[in-house]
This record gives C-alpha cells, structure tokens and sequence, in this order.
C-alpha cells in the first residue's frame, strides 16, 4: 500500500503536489494534448538530438587536464551561442514561447554564484538561457543519461553523487575553488533547496552555494499560471503529468526576477548556515511565502527541530493505520510490540528482521502490509525492531512516555552505567522518532553534566525545555491528547484506550 493513503500523508506540506482540475479542464487538456504533446515532444526531442554533436565538439580532442580547465576560444565563441539558442528552442517548443524578466542579471565579478528558488521541477531549467548558461551542479546518475550527460559536460557542472561522501567532499572543494577563482571560472548557478517543492514555502536552504563566503545573486522563479502544472514533487503529480499537462496548454507564462546582489557580512562568511538562513528568509519575504525548516534527508522529507531530523511523513503513525487497515485491533497491536521488544531485550536473535520476520511478529497473513511497514522504516530488506517498537508505542499511547523512554535507556546502555555517549543518544532518539539521528549534539549538550547523560536527566530535557517538549508532544505522543499527557502521565491511543504511567491498558465503556 502506497504511504499517500496513510493517515500522516493527507497534511499539507511543500513536498507534497496534486495538480487540481475542473472536469472541463481536464476535457481541455485531453482534447489539446492528444494533439500538442506530441508534436511538442517530438520538436524538443529533435532539438536535444541537434545540441548532442555540438556538445560532444565542444570537448573532442581535448586531455582530461584541458578539461579540467575553463573551455576558452573557437569552442566558446562559436559554440556556446548555439547551444544557447537551442536551449531557448526547445523551451519555446514545449511551450515557453515566452518568459518575463525583471532586473537584471549580475555579471561574474559581482555576483559569481545565482541562487534560484523556488525549485519547482526539470522545466526549472528555462532560467539557464537568460543566465548565459551558467555551470550548475548536478548529481552523477545524470552524467549517464542520453543527451543529458553530454549537455553537462559542455556545461563543465559540477557533479556530485549523493551516496559517495568522498564525492560530496570533492565536489566542496571544487565548488569553493570556482567561486573564489576572482573571475577564471563562469558564474555559477545553484537550486539552493536542493530538491523541488510545490512553491508554498521556501525550505532550508543547503549551505553549499554560501561556503565560499561570496557575494550571491538571488533569483525568484515563479509560474504565474492559471493551471500550476509545471510543479514536480516528492509525491503527488509524476514528472510524465508534469510533462503531459504543461505540454497540453497553448503556452506557460514564467517570470524571473534577478533581485540584487547580496553581499554577506563578516559574520555570514564565517558561518554559511546563517549566511544561507539570511538569503532564504530574504527570498521568501520577497515571494511572500514562509521560510521553512523543511529539509529532503536521505530521500525523505524531514522538518529540522533542535537539530533533530523529524520526518514529515511519521513512520509510526503510517505503521499504525496499515495495521488498524489490516484488521488489527488494539490489543493485537500491544502484543506484537510487546513480542518485539522481547526479541530486542533478549538479544539472541538481534533486533534486525526481515519483512517475513514482521509478519510473523505483528500476526499478519499479508507480508505485503509488512514490507511496506518496512519499507517506511528502511531502504534495506531489513528493518530494525526497535525503532519500530519505540516510534509505534509512542504514537499508539500502550505506554507512558516516561516507561518507554526507561525502556529505550536500559537498551542503549547495554552496561548498564547509567549514562550514554553521544552515539549511544543518537541510537535511541533514532529508535524514539523512527528515523536515524546523526546530529543530537544540541540534546546532548543539554542533557549532559559533566559528559554524564542520565536517563533522568534526558527525561528532564526531553519534557521541559521549549524545543525538545514541542517534539515530545508533536512527535511521540498519542495524536487526540498530545496536548496534556505530559502533565497527567496518562495516554490515550487512537482507539480511546487509557493507558496509566505504568503501561497497562484500561479499554474505556463506550457512552
């Protein structure tokens, strides 16, 4: 079952976008798309093939330290303009015909880097001829890509793999000795959201465009459309609607507006998170959208609190509405979590299992209903049964906060010292959120006295500073009562049954 159909996917957030239509626009899509989409995919398409051998010249003969180099002479003069022009072609083709700008474009010595937002989907890429084609950074699975992978290399971008974090490093140090080159290299344009959103508001801005402490020029790129089909997200509209539908319309208005060069001050050079914050706060006012925490983590959409990397999507929340869908009632639940913590506290068969494994474990005939269970929880083909113990518990209300969170410490502290390590921290907050933690160093800082975190100490923090309280209460409690079971010990699951501080279930009479 698709996570769209969970409980926690219905709420609105910016990577979520489902393209609205009246039933006589969708009439009108059909009857212009049968015959626009065609015709303007096959024209892109012929263009594209016609910017392969120019691009494929621009580097033909040269040595890989040549290329290492800004491509100057013949190769820029003569073949830069043509792929300018085709590039322009092949946005008019699909509908583009033209596109409003505002302001002005800084040169390099001005500004060497433009940060575009928001970023909306690959028709983004209509910016790129006003810019003069700026190099951009792009990820290396599209090196591989036909036409595309060639494209770039005449762009001379900057690729980086996701996955490699000795690629991520590399292309850091490239990224910086580009910026700083004093005019050697080209401007640089650079999508600082790092992934697409629906527009609603701007997320956390990635600190890679602002490392090099240089002055940026930020760009808005908006779609002033009455049908907003150009938009392509984590989830709703796929990139073929996308396609489909702007493809289907008689023309796509778009506006760019290069807004003034922002010079950072000492501080925001000495910091690129803040320098970053900055422009982004700046971007949004101007777009009059909020700026956001919201950051895309390992291919999930997170919010970031207190450094905490809280999924939008709740894993918890997810699992427990697949398995009250499957016919799960509330006691049946309590004893598969309690089967699961008894497997992770006795450690002989380790707290990893498969989905085979959960089945068996939650009672399910349906393995498909576990692996998608584990499938909110891992990437892998296993999953590990304490985060999905602790995150469940949490969220169902079977035990008090206060007892899971005894459970959680007596667990990461196999000897029993009374204290954890930051690791040990990051391990149980993971297994608490259902998500890995790789930055609890604020919490830690906050817990700890005299680099001692005790469980008491965590439950302090956890239940009374501003920021971690807000998580407890938002992320790790019952839904209908999150609001005062932090006060009265108790909670209730969505089955409105009251759970006393001690665990144990009392089911409620119904009125």
């Amino acid at each position: 079952m698709e996570r769209d159909d969970c409980h926690s996917a219905t709420r609105t957030h910016p990577f979520f976008h489902e393209l609205k239509m009246s039933r006589a626009q969708r009439i009108r899509c059909i009857v212009l798309g049968s015959v626009l989409f065609p015709l303007r995919v096959t024209l892109t398409a012929l263009i594209f093939l016609m910017m392969w051998p120019v691009a494929r010249l621009r580097s033909a003969g040269l040595s890989a330290e040549e290329r290492s180099r800004p491509i100057t002479g013949w190769r820029r003069w003569l073949l830069h303009p043509i792929i300018k022009f085709l590039s322009r072609s092949a946005f008019f083709c699909l509908g583009f015909m033209w596109t409003k700008v505002k302001g002005r474009c800084a040169d390099l010595k001005e500004a060497p880097v433009l940060v575009v937002a928001p970023h909306s989907s690959f028709l983004d890429m209509v910016v790129l001829p006003l810019t003069e084609l700026a190099t951009v950074v792009s990820r290396s699975e599209n090196t591989s890509l036909p036409v595309v992978g060639a494209l770039l290399e005449f762009n001379q971008s900057v690729i980086v793999s996701r996955t490699d974090p000795e690629s991520r490093r590399k292309a850091v140090a490239q990224l910086t000795e580009r910026l700083t080159s004093g005019g050697y290299w080209p401007q640089m344009l650079m999508f600082p959201e790092g992934t697409t959103t629906n527009g609603s508001s701007l997320i956390k801005f990635k600190p890679g465009a602002f490392l090099a402490g240089v002055p940026v020029q930020p760009v808005l790129l908006r779609y002033p459309n009455k049908l907003d089909s150009v938009r392509w997200t984590y989830k709703g509209t796929s990139w073929v609607e996308t396609l489909w539908y702007t493809a289907s319309q008689f023309y796509t208005n778009s506006t760019v507006e290069f807004m003034p060069v922002y010079t950072p001050s000492e501080e925001e050079k000495k910091d690129p998170n803040l320098y970053a914050d900055n422009v982004q706060k700046l971007m949004a006012k101007a777009l009059g959208v909020p700026s956001t925490d919201y950051v895309m983590e390992g291919r999930v959409p997170v919010n970031k609190v207190g450094g905490l990397s809280l999924p939008i999507d709740s894993p918890a929340r997810d699992s427990l509405s697949l398995l009250h869908q499957s016919g799960l009632e509330a006691h049946d639940v309590e004893a598969a979590l309690v089967r699961m913590i008894d497997r992770c506290q006795s450690g002989a068969q380790g707290s990893k299992c498969s989905a085979e494994e959960l089945a068996s474990i939650l009672g399910l005939t349906d393995a498909q209903t576990a692996g998608s269970i584990c499938s909110f929880y891992s990437k892998d083909e296993s999953v590990d049964l304490r985060q999905i113990y602790f995150s469940v518990s949490a969220v169902s209300g079977f035990v008090s906060f206060g007892a899971l969170l005894h459970t959680a410490f007596t667990l990461f502290d196999p000897e029993g010292s009374g204290s954890l390590s930051a690791e040990q921290l990051s391990g149980l907050m993971g297994a608490l959120l259902g998500f890995p933690q790789h930055r609890t160093a604020d919490l830690y800082s906050q817990a700890s006295e005299q680099g001692q975190l005790t469980e008491e100490n965590l439950l302090r923090v956890l239940t009374s500073h501003p920021t971690y309280q807000k998580v407890v209460k938002e992320y790790l409690q019952p839904e209908e009562e999150a609001g005062s079971q932090l006060a009265n010990g108790k909670a209730v699951n969505n089955n409105r049954n009251t759970l006393n501080g001690q665990g144990s279930i009392q089911h409620k009479k119904s009125e």
